[in-house]
């Protein structure tokens, strides 16, 4: 009798056992699902046109943006025919260098108010309390609507008549076609763009190497710059940039001034 009560005391001992096993095993399969989706998140795209900028570049904060967006501004000359050094200025103007709130937070460089918008929106003191204004995913989407609101409205036409390096007349023509209220935002805009050279960048794109020749042009290395990706982008050889820098390799390093071209 002792005998068969130990049996079934050790029986449910087993089975006790492996049933809790069974449990704790579930219960891993469910704990790692779930750290799978935390972890994991669903992320958007990532923007490839704005690049790292070392911290110990010792750059203002106007250089660093023009470091980062005239890749993007570039392009927009290319698709939209505005000048390269014009959507710079603006963009430096009315984001305060990147670093205002819209741009911060919606990057919205330009200000550009809902206005029938179907997107995401962000709520920010302007002429009145909390107006609407357009949020962006990525830095890009916000130079491509700025390009699109003065391409698609016909009070700017008159500006896409201009020659495509006349920046004075870019500036002037915006004020006068409604685009700002204040009186000096065109010198604005022109003191900025004689001041950075940002007019290089519309004679980079309009392929003007005796302009681009008239002024030194110097690029700081970031992330993914080789001399020949630098080439390429300034249309010029390798063996120059090594001439300019007086350099004995093909290596650079993060945040080092680079001359372009020489006077």
């Amino acid at each position: 009798m002792k005998k068969i009560i130990v049996f079934i005391v050790i029986g449910f001992l087993a089975f006790s056992c492996a049933s809790k096993k069974k449990v704790i095993t579930k219960k891993d399969k469910r704990t790692t699902k779930t750290e799978q989706v935390v972890v994991n998140p669903k992320t958007t795209e990532t923007s490839t046109k704005t690049p790292d900028i070392p911290e110990n570049s010792n750059l203002s904060a106007v250089e660093i943006y023009i470091l980062k967006y005239n890749a993007i501004a570039m392009d927009e000359m290319r698709s939209y025919k505005i000048p390269a050094s014009i959507t710079l200025a603006q963009g430096i103007l009315e984001s305060g260098s990147g670093k205002g709130r819209l741009s911060v937070e919606a990057n919205n460089h330009f200000g550009i108010k809902c206005h029938g918008w179907t997107g995401k929106k962000i709520y920010h003191d302007d002429d009145a309390s909390q107006e609407c204004f357009r949020k962006y995913d990525h830095a890009e989407s916000s130079f491509e609507d700025h390009s699109k609101f003065l391409t698609g409205r016909s009070r700017y036409a008159k500006l896409f008549k201009l020659k495509p390096d006349d920046y004075k007349g870019w500036a002037r023509g915006l004020r006068a076609a409604g685009y700002a209220t204040d009186r000096k935002y065109p010198d604005k805009l022109i003191s900025l763009i004689e001041r950075y050279n940002l007019d290089k960048y519309d004679d980079i794109i309009l392929g003007n190497t005796a302009a681009i020749a008239a002024v030194e042009v110097n690029h700081i290395v970031i992330k993914g710059d080789t001399l020949y990706s630098l080439s390429k982008k300034y249309n010029t050889t390798v063996d120059e940039l090594k001439r300019l820098n007086r350099l004995n390799s093909n290596e650079i390093s993060l945040g080092q001034r680079l001359i372009i071209k020489s006077k």
